[in-house]
């Protein structure tokens, strides 16, 4: 027989990893709710035409496909698909909901995506994604709010150090321009180039030249000044295209809205985001400790429109919040524990009414429901469950009205009266 775990690229969380996690998603909540965000959510899965085409040719192959009911795997077509992320079902969702949203519509959207990558270390095929965007506006102070929203989440999840690295698409649209590669070909080669930290410059160089179908000489420096990550070099080579020119006056805004975040945004002309759909100004976020980026995000003009929306306009980002979570050490989270334990020593249905009290107060009660009536054994549990304090109902106490509540840190035992027990308890956990 297998053995019995989680599919891989998956996995399950136990109680104090899952409280770590729904804390973080509240935290980043908030942060987007004071922007003037509202909550989206969409469907897991999508019709397979709405995604196909939306990501490139690299990313479209990590869809995960679901095939049509009744389909036997092998000849069946598939007519749905997880979601990706959060920006494709978002521009489905103004498609068919626009009439009835505001213009420019502010949302954000957390929750699980799927992507049927390799799994590695720090690298999952279901993991969540924060993402958050606006939809309607040309204005750059969109794109800069979209920048802030995510810098002030970081900040509340306490990654210090980090950089947003800003590029635009229109910038290496005329960088490719420059080298006279194609419009028909300009997806594949910026997807190829999105390769430069995985795979190096020759790898990146090569395949330019066998798989996109470039000159020797134009992949090769192409590909050097990309790399190089020079602003300079990069501003003047795009000197003589007016699209070029376009392109470094979306990242000059963009640098200028954000001017105050000092070196936490910076020009970098090697970040080029691999999805297709992206249209202007591009970002991706790198910190100090943490591997890859840990946000991402860019305008992309024409995607709701390519769902068969209005021409709206739109710009949004994403924080990769498992990446954060998995490089923060979990011990520096303090468990989250039970606020009372009562132990079963007798008088079931007196310690049933008191933790319906204690509840009732809003404190997180649990009573032992093992087989064992040794007093040993249910403070063993008590400890495992964290428990602050732990209610002792045993013969005496059920002879004399009251209950020992005994302090789970320093060890020391007081006396209540049974009929005043929640009341006393609320008072020492409010201390």
């Amino acid at each position: 027989m297998a053995k019995a775990q989680a599919p891989s690229g998956t996995r399950d969380f136990l109680a104090d990893d899952l409280r770590r996690r729904r804390a973080a998603i509240a935290t980043v909540s908030e942060v987007f709710e004071r922007y003037g965000f509202d909550p989206l959510e969409t469907p897991a899965f999508e019709r397979i035409e709405v995604v196909t085409g939306k990501y490139g040719e690299e990313a479209s192959k990590l869809l995960f496909k679901i095939l049509r009911r009744g389909v036997h795997e092998a000849g069946g077509q598939p007519d749905l698909a997880l979601r990706y992320d959060h920006t494709v079902p978002l521009a489905r969702v103004i498609g068919t909901h626009g009439s009835k949203l505001p213009s420019p519509f502010k949302r954000y959207a957390i929750g699980p995506v799927w992507r049927a990558d390799r799994p590695q270390e720090g690298r999952f095929r279901e993991f969540v994604q924060c993402d958050v965007d606006t939809v309607g506006s040309t204005s750059p102070l969109a794109d800069a709010e979209i920048v802030r929203a995510i810098a002030d989440g970081l900040d509340a999840l306490g990654v210090g150090s980090f950089r947003f690295l800003v590029n635009s698409r229109e910038a290496l649209r005329g960088l490719l321009e420059v080298y006279e590669v194609a419009e028909d070909r300009g997806d594949g080669v910026l997807a190829t180039l999105d390769k430069l930290d995985k795979i190096g410059v020759q790898a990146v160089a090569k395949e330019l030249i066998d798989e996109r179908g470039l000159d020797v000489s134009v992949a090769e420096s192409l590909a050097e000044d990309v790399a190089a990550d020079d602003p300079e070099l990069i501003r003047s080579k795009l000197a003589t295209t007016e699209r070029g020119q376009r392109g470094l006056a979306e990242i000059d805004s963009l640098l200028e809205l954000t001017a105050d975040l000092g070196e936490r945004v910076v020009f970098a002309p090697r970040m080029v985001r691999g999805l297709d759909y992206y249209t202007g100004a591009i970002w991706e976020v790198e910190a100090e400790g943490f591997p890859g980026s840990v946000a991402a995000g860019g305008r992309y003009d024409g995607l709701v429109a390519s769902l068969g929306g209005p021409d709206a306009p739109a710009c949004g980002g994403s924080i990769g919040i498992e990446r954060i979570l998995a490089m923060q050490d979990s011990q520096d989270a303090e468990p989250r524990g039970l606020d009372v334990a009562l132990t079963v020593l007798g008088g079931e249905a007196e310690l049933m009414r008191l933790a319906g009290e204690l509840r009732s107060g809003g404190l997180r009660v649990g009573m032992f429901l093992g087989a064992s009536r040794k007093l040993g054994k249910q403070l063993q549990w008590a400890n495992a469950q964290h428990a602050r304090f732990t209610v002792l109902y045993g013969p005496e106490e059920q002879e004399s009205g009251e209950v020992t509540v005994r302090d789970m840190e320093s060890g020391e035992q007081t006396r209540a009266p049974l009929g005043t027990a929640a009341s006393y308890l609320q008072e020492l956990i409010e201390r």
